[in-house]
């Protein structure tokens, strides 16, 4: 569904994305991770027509980012890091407005939204202002919006960024619904258990370059399955293992503050880059 070849981007004597190369299938939820200034952005922009590369090319469904733009953005659903809803519409106005952009027809339109209000369970709000929306209620209808034209990608950069626990996990089962159904997703996220709950795959990027591409699982094999964490005058040392045997009898040569835990992915982004997700 989205096929990256070395795709590029420059700002001045700024490297933000270099030849990236990435291939993500029909149906798959991709994850990108990675730190702040990683490229991850830069990368969603491109794919979304919002930056021009510098260099390299990009498919969606067959269709050239640079050459096929009307095409492609039949293809693509949307939904930003930051609220760019129009606070001062109700919901359904909200998408009242993205249906007549993207001309469809009025029957479709009407029916659609009425669909898509009760699919994010926004149906009881739906002539309400939008700038009277919780912060989670702003995202379901950012995803609402993002589907309207029924896209077979949806983009989501950061989509649970500033949201409390609850409402994160409500936001994940929307995703997994969406993907149920079919959707190919590529999100970008700082949060390691929302990669972890959510990916198939996840690439991590690390100064523009895409230095690791696994599942989550095997990712986490490379670097070791198993921490143990020796805290020690003010600093914590990270040791790796393939079994919890050998981590227990390395802990036993340990004097205290030793703490034996499962490897997570930023275990695995702090080993490969000595920085940590975030940073």
């Amino acid at each position: 569904m989205i096929e990256i070849k070395q795709l590029a981007k420059q700002y001045g004597n700024i490297q933000a994305v270099a030849g990236l190369d990435l291939i993500i299938d029909a149906g798959e939820i991709f994850g990108l991770l990675g730190p702040n200034g990683a490229g991850k952005t830069t990368t969603i922009r491109m794919l979304t027509m919002l930056t021009r590369p510098s260099g390299g090319s990009a498919f969606i469904n067959g269709c050239e980012i640079t050459r096929d733009l009307g095409r492609v953005k039949k293809e693509i659903g949307v939904v930003p890091q930051h609220i760019n809803l129009d606070l001062e519409l109700t919901a359904r106005e909200n998408l009242e407005l993205h249906g007549r952009l993207h001309k469809m027809p009025g029957a479709e339109r009407r029916r659609r939204i009425q669909e898509l209000l009760d699919y994010v369970e926004l149906a009881d709000r739906a002539h309400d202002l939008a700038g009277k929306f919780s912060g989670g209620m702003k995202r379901r209808l950012m995803i609402a919006r993002a589907l309207m034209h029924r896209p077979g990608v949806l983009f989501l950069d950061e989509p649970t960024a500033g949201l409390d626990p609850q409402t994160r996990r409500k936001i994940w089962d929307l995703i997994r619904r969406m993907n149920g159904e079919g959707m190919t997703v590529l999100l970008t996220t700082h949060y390691i258990e929302e990669a972890d709950a959510l990916c198939r795959r996840v690439g991590i990027m690390d100064r523009g370059r895409l230095i690791a591409l696994d599942t989550p699982a095997e990712l986490k094999k490379k670097v070791g399955e198993i921490v143990v964490e020796a805290h020690k005058q003010g600093e914590t040392e990270y040791r790796f293992f393939t079994g919890r045997e050998q981590a227990l009898e390395y802990a036993g040569n340990l004097t205290k503050n030793v703490t034996i835990r499962e490897a997570d992915l930023e275990d695995v982004f702090v080993e490969l880059t000595g920085r940590k997700v975030g940073d």
